[in-house]
């Protein structure tokens, strides 16, 4: 499983014309399922993504977490992370899970956050989205099991 963690200051995501998730203060995730993931991947990243001392504290140092902060989420299904550029001008999709298997842990991983008591919005999984953000800092990480 692999999450590109983006914190923000606000974000949404929009599918044919209408927004189907936005936040303000929190984090934006792009999420990809490999094949070989797994539940125990899903609760591992969630729970890492929740706890990351990512927000900054009265001093300016990154030392609070999403749950510290009362912050949200914008959770993006994003296969395309899978995607092997090393050869040729296509990228090859093959370490992508399929999309059946793919939807399962993707809504697992939502459900694991907001079982935490984060607030997530979604896109729609496998639709053209279109995602704006500002980036906070920036600040953009790699999480992965």
């Amino acid at each position: 499983m692999r999450v590109v963690v983006q914190r923000s200051k606000q974000a949404q995501v929009t599918v044919e014309d209408r927004v189907t998730g936005s936040i303000d203060k929190g984090l934006v995730l792009l999420v990809g399922i490999t094949h070989e993931d797994t539940e125990d991947d899903v609760r591992f990243v969630a729970e890492k993504v929740a706890n990351l001392r990512i927000f900054e504290d009265e001093q300016g140092k990154m030392n609070h977490s999403l749950l510290d902060v009362n912050g949200k989420l914008l959770s993006i299904s994003q296969f395309t992370l899978y995607g092997d550029c090393r050869k040729g001008r296509r990228p090859n999709f093959m370490a992508a899970a399929r999309p059946d298997y793919a939807e399962k842990l993707y809504d697992l991983f939502n459900d694991k956050l907001r079982q935490m008591g984060i607030q997530v919005e979604t896109g729609i999984f496998g639709a053209m989205m279109q995602v704006s953000l500002t980036n906070d800092g920036p600040v953009t990480l790699i999480v992965e099991s």
